[in-house]
């Protein structure tokens, strides 16, 4: 995994510079003087700190006004919050009062505004202020609203997409309804990207800090307006003249000083407006090249060079940013301080459509990049882009070895399962249950695959809209064979004649795929079309419990639940004799494929489910009847979630407590090596990650395959350890839990990571 590490993170945080990295090494170790100390070294100190104040008012253009060294941002903006509502308290109330924040402004700045205003008892409404399409704030809103406000909150530069604002315009639209109201500029993004002349505007408050420009994290400060209200957020020995107390970060502070003269020196580190602008456009035909579909979600006319925001159709942002760190590219999905979120609330506030939203990737640099860091990360994103030809994921010109697909691999959009299975012996697949948005990602697989479709079927029909196998059939006609193009309206086709006899004699349809075998069964229940299909890799005549290697149920058995049968066309009663039947007809350790995974889940069996679902165990042992049953349903389905656009349609359902997960450090994965342990190591990232940083001494199975590894490989995890790895150890935990809840106990999964080894 070790190769060279290309930060495009930079509005996240920083490197620190080296000569930075050695201010602060002589701060803590030669002038480590308290400021407030009467001694020679004290004094030093204290010299220091007044030197970088002065160097502060150069860098912002504020000759006037206070300046105030602060932990950061997000303290800035408590003080410049507190001390506005603390003044609003002294004067009269304004009718029905407001708060305003741009809608697309840091989280910082709207939660610090619904605490305070709930903490000083100000009955104030925190609203946003409208952004349009480019990200800038909607300048009649603002002269319609601010004359009531409170405060008003902007940021200078978005941390997202670069955008920023046009501050003379917005301060004629505030001052000219409302010349009093405390006014915040959030300018931590513009520090370095933006010429800043302060003194010259009637912002109040303007937060910064030094970490978003190669200074250490923990140092920021404050630019309070000559004048303007203000209350110490922190009381106690007096420092800062009484403003902030505490002693001050004497190291952060001698970082600043630092990168105040390195910022002030024109022919230095930092690159010019006009470089930057170069590099921008350089990074964005690197990307548009690569991607050609690529959309940037920014309008670069007004957003700063450092920043570059896209999503690409058919991609995650996930995939993407799994796709950039394997090849040792870091970027991000938006705001560092909101990476747990899957899409993005600042594209989402300026209209721009849900696909973008979500996945968008964030690529930023710093003012102090360099002509070789950005061709060599030019030549990366090169790279990391070919590899997706290993997954078929994009076309590509150049010869790859392609990821050679066989057996099942699972497609997920949201909680909504769709399943891909390829012949171990032809090309001959079929499609089940297909999704309309990976229509265009199953195609391009199976062209890619060079793959037979020998049908698309679903396991039920959609009352609310035609199954996405109907285009997806018509997109790949070419390829399926022209006897099979006639279909029923789930998708089976006309002309299959094959029949199979199950463990209970009875005969049903079935389907030949090279050496394996369809079959389809009458499943009523979810819906009165309900069918379940089984696969076997073995394909004889007669198929026994232990003959079946997946079967898919659809909506009637999902993890941790049944599907619902209150729709006009479900019935309770049929779904009872179709759950007795599957008893009959599969293993209890049968892997069941889901139509929906509500909690990354990937497969289930009946012997899993029985361990939850006290309905499903009763069932299947007997011990309740058929009216209990429906009973006893209605009282399940009771508990759906209908609000529209909620993904719990289809089954009420509640994760499961999921078992303790072994976990390795990668020191003790070495150790264990070293050790010459009897294990198995699995990397589980997708094929073009495995490739782009492969893990030595391992084998690659993608989580998209887990479901056919288990079931191929079911005897292996029964005997020798087996350890699984990923980027993170989000997706190697995911995997564990799945297979100790389907009775696998003998795996673990490395904590971390490749991001910790």
């Amino acid at each position: 995994m070790s190769q060279q590490e290309f930060y495009l993170d930079s509005n996240a945080t920083t490197v620190v510079l080296p000569p930075i990295a050695e201010a602060v090494m002589s701060a803590l170790t030669q002038e480590f003087g308290n400021p407030s100390s009467s001694h020679m070294t004290g004094i030093r100190a204290k010299a220091r700190m007044e030197r970088t104040r002065g160097l502060a008012r150069k860098v912002m253009g504020a000759e006037r006004g206070r300046v105030i060294f602060t932990s950061g941002a997000t303290e800035g903006i408590q003080t410049a919050v507190i001390s506005s509502l603390q003044a609003a308290k002294s004067r009269p109330m304004p009718e029905k009062p407001v708060l305003l924040y741009g809608a697309t402004e840091h989280k910082a700045v709207p939660e610090t505004l619904k605490h305070w205003a709930r903490l000083f008892d100000i009955p104030a409404e925190v609203r946003a202020i409208p952004v349009d399409t480019r990200g800038r704030l909607d300048m009649e809103f603002i002269a319609e609203h601010v004359g009531r406000a409170l405060m008003i909150c902007t940021m200078a530069v978005n941390n997202e997409t670069g955008c920023y604002q046009d501050l003379s315009a917005l301060e004629r639209a505030i001052r000219d309804h409302n010349p009093n109201v405390p006014w915040m500029v959030d300018c931590v993004q513009a520090l370095g990207k933006l010429p800043m002349a302060l003194s010259e505007t009637t912002i109040d408050y303007a937060p910064f800090s030094g970490h978003k420009l190669y200074a250490p994290k923990g140092i920021g400060w404050l630019y309070v307006r000559e004048g303007a209200e203000f209350t110490p957020v922190i009381a106690g020995g007096g420092q800062e003249s009484g403003l902030r107390s505490g002693t001050e970060n004497g190291a952060g502070i001698a970082a600043l000083e630092t990168l105040f003269t390195l910022m002030l020196d024109t022919d230095g580190t930092f690159a010019s407006q006009q470089t930057l602008l170069r590099y921008r456009q350089t990074l964005a035909d690197t990307l548009t090249r690569v991607f050609p579909e690529l959309v940037f979600n920014q309008d670069h006319a007004c957003s700063v060079p450092t920043t570059l925001n896209f999503s690409v159709p058919g991609f995650s942002s996930k995939e993407l940013m799994d796709l950039f760190d394997a090849a040792g590219i870091r970027v991000s999905s938006g705001s560092a301080c909101s990476s747990k979120v899957t899409r993005s609330f600042v594209l989402d506030a300026m209209g721009l459509p849900a696909w973008q939203s979500e996945s968008a990737i964030r690529l930023s640099f710093g003012p102090a990049m360099t002509e070789a860091e950005l061709q060599a990360v030019c030549a990366r994103i090169d790279t990391a882009v070919a590899a997706l030809s290993t997954s078929c994921l994009l076309e590509n010109e150049r010869d790859a070895e392609k990821f050679g697909l066989k057996g099942l691999i699972q497609f997920k959009a949201g909680s909504s399962c769709c399943w891909l299975y390829v012949d171990p012996d032809t090309d001959q697949c079929v499609v089940i249950d297909p999704v309309d948005s990976l229509n265009e990602r199953l195609e391009r697989l199976i062209r890619c695959q060079d793959l037979v479709p020998m049908a698309i079927v679903d396991t039920h029909g959609h009352a609310d809209h035609v199954s996405s196998g109907v285009a997806l059939r018509e997109s790949l006609s070419d390829r399926i064979p022209e006897a099979l193009m006639a279909v029923d309206a789930l998708g089976w086709p006309n002309a299959c004649g094959s029949r199979r006899t199950l463990s209970d004699g009875q005969v049903m349809p079935a389907l030949e795929l090279g050496n394996s075998v369809l079959v389809r069964a009458p499943q009523p229940g979810h819906t009165d079309d309900s069918v379940a299909f089984f696969i076997s890799r073995h394909g004889r005549s007669t198929l026994l419990g232990e003959d079946i290697d997946f079967a898919f149920c659809g909506d009637t058995i999902l993890p941790g639940t049944l599907g619902r049968t209150n729709f006009s066309n479900s019935d309770p009663l049929a779904m009872f004799h179709s759950l007795v039947q599957l008893g009959v007809w599969l293993t209890p350790d049968t892997l069941i494929c889901p139509c929906h995974d509500y909690h990354h889940q990937f497969a289930t069996s009946l012997a899993a489910e029985s361990r939850e679902q006290g309905l499903l165990a009763s069932v299947l042992s007997g011990r309740i009847g058929e009216q209990a049953f429906v009973q006893a349903k209605a009282d399940l389905d009771s508990n759906l979630c209908d609000d529209p656009g909620s993904e719990l349609m289809c089954g009420a359902t509640t994760p499961s407590q999921a078992d303790q997960v072994e976990e390795l450090t990668p020191a003790e994965l070495r150790q264990w090596q070293t050790e010459q342990r009897r294990l198995s190591v699995v990397d589980i990232r997708e094929p073009h990650e495995f490739a782009l940083s492969p893990t030595p001494q391992s084998e690659n199975v993608p989580l998209s395959r887990l479901v056919d590894f288990i079931g191929q490989q079911r005897y292996r995890l029964d005997t020798d350890p087996v350890v699984l790895i990923c980027r993170s150890g989000s997706r190697s935990l995911l995997a564990c839990q799945s297979l100790r809840r389907l009775g696998v106990s003998n795996i673990v999964h490395v904590a971390g990571g490749h991001a910790l080894s």
